[in-house]
Formats: C-alpha cells, structure tokens, sequence
C-alpha cells in the first residue's frame, strides 16, 4: 500500500485569508495556458494573433469559473440549489466540475471568436491543445485537498486518505487523471496540432480522448456519496456526462475530414 504524502491543502494562511493549493492550481493553470499560447500564435495558421492571447485567457478564465460553478450545481447538486438559490454563489463554498466548465469555455470562445472576427471552431482548435496542463493540474489540487478520491481496492497502489472517515485503501483516482487527462491528452493534441489539421479535428480529437478517459477513470474513482450510480448499477454522473462528448467529438471528426475530402474535390 502507498503512504500518502500529507500536504496541508492550504499553502498560505494569513489571518482569515487562506490560500489554497487548489485555487493556485487553477492560476498556474491558467499561466501555462497563456505560455502555451503565446507560443501557438506565432504560426502561420493561428487564428489569435500574439497581442490577442491575453483577452483568450481572460475569456477562457470567465468561463472556466462561472462554468464550472454552475455545471457543479446544476449536474450534481440541483436539489440543493433549489432549496437555497443563492449558494451559487457562495464559491468560497467550493464546488466546481469539468464539464460544467467546458460549456462555459464554449460560450466564452463563441463570444471570443465573434470579437476577433474568427471562425468559432478555428478558435476551439486552437484553444483544445491548451487545457490538458489545467486539468492535470486542477486533479494535483483535488489530490492535495483529499477530495474526489477512488473507490477500496486491494491493489498495492491503494492509499490510504487522511480525511477518509472510512480509513480504507482506495485508488488514487486524482493521479490516473492527471496522468490520462493532464499529461496523455496533452501530449496527444500537441503532437497532432502540430501541422494544420481540418477544421473542428482537433477540437474533435479533445472531446473523443478526454471522454475517453474520463470514463474509464470513473471506474477507480468513488461515486458522490448523495448521487450514487445513474443506470444499470453502474454507470457514475461523471460517466453519463462524457459519453456525449464522444459522440460529439466523433462527429466533429468525421465532419471536419468530409468538409476537407470535399474542399479538396473542388479545388482546381
């Protein structure tokens, strides 16, 4: 079994204000995002021009935040929302989820393109390779934090949580998210974002991978408590929700090579 590394979830306390690792993980997040970005710009075939990348993180961040805080309450804690409206926005509460944030990134890009006067799934295209280091970075924070860990297991990669009432050795589900949705997606859309790809692939490429893999972690990682399973005895939330972005992103494939095969055809 694998000692947990105890790390206090909160790296500055001054007085009242408590600085989270959780919350500087989205900052760092965000920060890799503009360098990546800053990098991205410079070819030929960017949609964002360099002075445009600021104004991208700033929207992406917006969406990130509001997103996630209201797919968390809508996707996972409607009940309570309609009992006590205004704990939306209570966010020092906590409570935030994927893919909730990834449709407010979607809005935030939509009205982004709109500024720059760029095709919206260019942008996405551009935008997909960049959010990977977040997200492994956001499931190093839920590790630090103790939260949204895995289910028991006799494995000897079992952990043993501090803050686990229960006291039994569980996946340490926050790492095989940082792993499959931090560093493996990452590497796999950098690499095939390298050279100008039809347009919606990447962004198809991002979805198919990231619900990939989101569903086979869900099977290490403890359902929420007051949730349960959604179908069939087992079939999590987090699994319900990406089985459409699969279907989605393979759509977005098929499309986005149909539309190249197509313009190809015509072009004398």
């Amino acid at each position: 079994m694998l000692n947990y590394p105890v790390i206090d979830p909160v790296l500055i306390s001054l007085g009242p204000l408590k600085v989270h690792w959780y919350g500087v993980m989205y900052l760092v997040g965000f920060l890799a995002a503009w360098l990546l970005a800053r990098s991205r710009s410079q070819r030929a075939w960017s949609p964002v021009r360099k002075d445009q990348v600021e104004d991208l993180v700033v929207y992406a961040a917006f969406g990130v935040i509001l997103g996630g805080r209201c797919g968390y309450v809508l996707f996972y804690n409607f009940d309570k929302w309609v009992a006590d409206p205004l704990w939306l926005f209570r966010l020092w509460e906590g409570g935030m989820a994927f893919h909730g944030g990834l449709l407010g990134v979607i809005v935030a890009m939509a009205l982004y393109a709109r500024r720059i006067g760029q095709p919206f799934l260019k942008v996405t295209d551009f935008v997909a390779p960049l959010v990977p280091i977040g997200l492994g970075l956001g499931r190093v924070g839920n590790f630090i934090g103790q939260e949204l860990w895995g289910r028991p297991t006799q494995l000897p990669i079992g952990m043993i949580f501090p803050r686990d009432p229960d006291q039994l050795a569980r996946h340490p589900s926050q790492l095989y998210q940082v792993a499959l949705e931090g560093l493996a997606l990452f590497c796999i859309l950098w690499w095939f974002s390298r050279q100008p790809r039809p347009t919606a692939a990447v962004s198809g490429l991002f979805l198919v991978f990231y619900g990939t893999f989101r569903f086979v972690v869900e099977f290490a990682r403890e359902p929420d408590s007051h949730i349960g399973f959604d179908f069939f005895g087992w079939l999590t939330r987090g699994q319900t929700l990406s089985v459409p972005m699969v279907v989605a992103g393979l759509i977005f494939i098929f499309w986005a090579y149909r539309q190249h095969r197509q313009a190809l055809k015509v072009t004398p």
